[in-house]
Order: C-alpha cells, then structure tokens, then sequence
C-alpha cells in the first residue's frame, strides 16, 4: 500500500466521532420534542447579534437548501419559536427571527447537552476543546463562515 494510513485513520475518527455525537444529541433533541435542523437553525439565530438572519444566510451557514430552510422555518414558526418578516430593505428577502420560547428551547437543548447526567455525559469538558481542535482543519479545508466563539 503506497502512502501512509494517517488520511484513513483521521477520517474514520472522525466519522466514528461524528455519529457518537449525533446519537447523543438524537437523545437530546427527542427528548425535548426539536429536530436536529431545528435546533441548528434556532442555535444560530440564537447567537446573531440581534437574533435574526435571512432565509438565504441561513441555508448557506447551515449548508441546507433554501427549500429545506423553508420548511425548517415553518415548523419552527407553527410552534411559535420564529417569527418570519419581509426584509425593511430588500423585498426579495425574508428575515428570521427567533422569538423568547425559541431561545428557551434551544437553552433547554444547551443545557441538557452540559448536564453531567445527560447523554453527552462522555463529552463533559471537550466540547471547547473539540471545537478548538477542528476549527483549524475546517478553516484549512475552505470553510469560509467560521463558527464564532461563544
């Protein structure tokens, strides 16, 4: 075999990573009645400065289709978690916002997954550390909207 095993081994490692904590963050999610998308799309209206995005900033930061980001949007909206208004500025655009039950919910989703008791349990401590960790290796791949640090 030409070349050395490191490419495999990183991307199985983090293949393997990446399902464990999709699995614990399921736990979570359902236990709290939110769709993974869901809280993604809540958690980052959540950290904007004033807690609103357009529809298309939305898509591209969550790498999601804008018909998906709609659908996301209306669920979240029936359940009176955003609230959708035409941009003042530019009529062909749609701002997103996420209302007070919104941010409880993805607080409760936050909290849930630092709790010592919950099934993030195995990660207690690391997740600033694997944030730390990837954020070069994304930025180095080409990902050109880099996570904020909280």
């Amino acid at each position: 075999m030409a070349g050395g095993p490191w490419p495999f081994m990183a991307i199985v490692s983090i293949g393997r990573l990446h399902q464990m904590l999709k699995k614990a963050l399921d736990v979570e999610l359902k236990r709290l009645d939110l769709t993974r998308t869901g809280y993604f799309l809540l958690t980052t209206l959540a950290l904007t400065s004033n807690g609103r995005s357009r529809l298309s900033s939305l898509g591209r930061i969550l790498m999601m289709h804008p018909t998906s980001v709609k659908l996301i949007v209306d669920q979240l909206e029936a359940d009176g978690l955003v609230t959708r208004s035409p941009h003042p500025s530019d009529r062909r655009a749609t701002l997103v916002e996420i209302t007070a039950a919104g941010r409880a919910r993805a607080g409760e989703v936050n909290a849930a997954l630092e709790s010592p008791d919950g099934a993030f349990a195995p990660f207690e401590g690391m997740h600033r550390d694997l944030f730390e960790a990837l954020q070069p290796a994304r930025l180095a791949g080409g990902d050109v909207e880099p996570a904020n640090r909280v």
